[in-house]
Parts: C-alpha cells; structure tokens; sequence
C-alpha cells in the first residue's frame, strides 16, 4: 500500500461516497453507479482507483463483479494518523 495513492484515492468526494455505500456491505458494479448520475464508465475509473490503493477489492461471479470495502488499509491510515498525532 502506498500513503499517495490512498491519499489520492480518498480526496475525491465520489469515490468518498462509493466507500460510504461499500461500508453497508458489498456490491455489485451496476448496484454502485445506480447510487449515482454519472456514466458507467466514469465509475468504473473510480472503481479502479480505490482498487488500485487496496481501498476496495473486486469479487466477479458469473456475469457479475461484486466490490467491498477493504478496512485493513483504512486501519493503517488510521494508526499511522494516531501514531503522527502522538499521545502527548
């Protein structure tokens, strides 16, 4: 994992959003850019970056592809943030 590409990943506020419905549990792709008014494929870009920075991971079965959340990387982003704040 690398601290930019989450960074980037996180500092658009769609695929923000596309976290925040991920949190209720997966999806399937079509499910996803239904939550939006974008073209599909411009979600599909934003899909790529969060998968890109580990952020989501992709599970395909059959004609479809299921995304979920991926908190490991979100629990290191958060220690590494406690650790620079500090304890004092």
């Amino acid at each position: 994992m690398s601290f930019a590409q989450t960074f980037k990943a996180l500092s658009d506020p769609a695929r923000r959003e596309i976290l925040t419905h991920l949190k209720e549990g997966r999806m399937a792709a079509g499910d996803i850019a239904s939550q939006f008014d974008m073209t599909a494929a411009t979600i599909s870009y934003h899909l790529k970056i969060l998968k890109q920075a580990d952020l989501i991971s992709e599970t395909k079965e059959k004609n479809y592809i299921y995304y979920e959340l991926n908190t490991s990387v979100l629990e290191e982003l958060m220690v590494w943030i406690a650790d620079l704040k500090g304890d004092n």
